[in-house]
């Protein structure tokens, strides 16, 4: 008997938990693959599907929903290229099987088939495996309203001096109702009795461990406290400069949740507004397809993911006009924002550009660009364009594909291309006044003369430069007299 318990133990111990596993269809070649991980270089590592092959090396992953979401947001960061492919979340159980039934249904779909597979494949927003449509949309620019207005305490916001009608006003309760922080500073009363404290702050709405919605202050400082830890994380040399000079860090670091001890791959930025530091979990960031007419590509997203700046040029504003500035991905305002004026455009943009497309706004060593736009300019163009003048330029592409032409000039003080739509000499030409227009403002309003009309005493008509009838013909033979002075 003693012996039976005892093998039933030994087989107890060989029984390892079932793991769930992560299947990738390649989009540019069909292949349906399972997967060990990611090397270093962010390349994903992976093999066929086949029963013979030992599939102790295929990766596992916990089946828990937040566990997974961290998870497969952190291994989608790290991964090269991660639009190239489709993941599918299955048990490892089943996994070669599945395998082979979704490669074999690959082989036979249509396009369109194809497409509606991207429905059951793990999303950022949506780890829940195959159809199911509890998403993990945490993004508040595109949910609903997490709060109702029944739910603030009101009676708090009176001891503020802040009512609904008065933040309605101030368009301030929208985004409270939707779990942002107020878009700009509101200004609020403290009463504490023997005192009265008033003070602009930004406000925000948080559920509270007993379930009620609590009123957050986020008041002025100076400026952050970057010496002390931030959540566990100990901000180098770099990030204070960063989040000083832009506002964002600049890179994706674990930080520590307080409350649960759970490690967060988040980007830190400053709040412009209060100097306060604010966290934004990486797996929640959102980055779109396009900019202002630019599409991005899977490195500039990647970029962006990474908490990175990435400067543009090109871009087409809402006026048609062409304008270029570093986007980087804000945690304060949970979007791409644009930063202008920003000293790190110059330097990203001879980073980031390829050298034959260096026609960028300003340039390094003071030397005109023979590449403007993606446009290169001929021998000639460039003789005079190097020279300051003014050149024609066409065959010029937009964000949007469009093609365009202009004028470009190259200003030698400040290395600066500039680019007009139309010939700023011509502009400057039209701008100055004729010949004609020289001589009657000389004689009508300088007191000046030339020789055919410095003895008329009438006013000049327009354009009139000789004598226009027979008595200023005869007050123009008359002698004139000297005037001199008296001794």
């Amino acid at each position: 008997m003693e012996k039976k318990v005892q093998n039933e133990t030994n087989e107890t111990k060989k029984i390892k938990p079932v793991s769930d596993t992560l299947l990738v269809l390649n989009i540019q070649t069909n292949a349906v693959e399972m997967i060990k991980g990611i090397d270093q270089d962010g390349n994903l590592q992976k093999f066929p599907p086949d029963e013979k092959k030992d599939n102790d090396q295929l990766i596992r992953v916990d089946k828990h929903g937040d566990l997974f979401s961290n998870f497969f947001s952190n291994f989608y960061r790290q991964l090269k290229n991660p639009s190239h492919f489709n993941f599918f979340k299955v048990s490892e159980y089943n996994a070669v099987n599945t395998a082979k039934d979704l490669q074999q249904y690959v082989d036979q779909a249509s396009p369109e088939e194809k497409e509606k597979l991207k429905d059951y494949a793990i999303q950022l927003k949506n780890t829940n495996p195959l159809k199911n449509q509890n998403t993990m949309e945490n993004n508040t620019e595109t949910q609903e309203y997490r709060f109702q207005p029944e739910q603030i305490d009101w009676k708090t916001m009176e001891k503020f001096g802040l009512n609904q009608e008065k933040l309605e006003k101030m368009n301030a309760m929208d985004p409270l109702l939707r779990g942002f922080k107020t878009n700009n500073l509101i200004p609020i009363t403290i009463n504490l009795g023997t005192a009265v404290s008033k003070m602009d702050v930004r406000l925000s709405l948080q559920t509270a461990d007993n379930g009620e919605v609590a009123v957050n202050l986020h008041g002025i400082r100076k400026e952050p406290n970057y010496n002390l830890k931030f959540l566990g994380h100990e901000f180098t040399d770099e990030d204070k400069k960063n989040l000083k000079e832009s506002g964002n860090m600049g890179r994706v670091v674990d930080l520590v949740n307080p409350k649960t001890d759970e490690i967060i791959p988040s980007v830190i930025s400053r709040d412009r507004l209060t100097n306060e530091l604010v966290a934004y979990r990486a797996e929640y960031m959102k980055i779109p397809d396009e900019i202002k007419g630019i599409r991005l590509d899977d490195h500039q997203k990647q970029t962006l993911l990474e908490g990175k700046p990435l400067y543009l040029e090109g871009m087409t504003s809402k006026k048609g006009e062409l304008f270029e500035a570093t986007v980087q991905f804000n945690a304060d305002k949970r979007y791409v924002e644009f930063i202008f004026n920003n000293n790190q455009n110059q330097q990203q943009s001879q980073q980031q550009k390829p050298s034959n497309q260096q026609g960028q706004a300003q340039n390094k060593g003071g030397e005109a660009p023979k590449v403007f736009r993606g446009k290169e300019l001929d021998d000639a163009q460039y003789e005079k364009f190097k020279a300051g003048q003014t050149v024609y330029v066409d065959g010029l592409v937009d964000g949007k594909g469009k093609a365009y032409q202009g004028y470009i000039t190259f200003d030698k003080g400040t290395s600066k291309t500039d680019f007009s739509f139309t010939n700023p000499n011509k502009l400057k030409e039209k701008a100055q006044p004729s010949e004609d227009h020289k001589t009657q403002k000389a004689v009508n309003s300088d007191g000046k003369t030339n020789e055919a009309t410095k003895n008329l005493k009438e006013p000049l008509e327009s354009k009139q430069q000789q004598p226009a009838n027979k008595q200023q013909e005869d007050q123009q033979k008359k002698p004139t007299r000297s005037k001199g002075r008296k001794m």
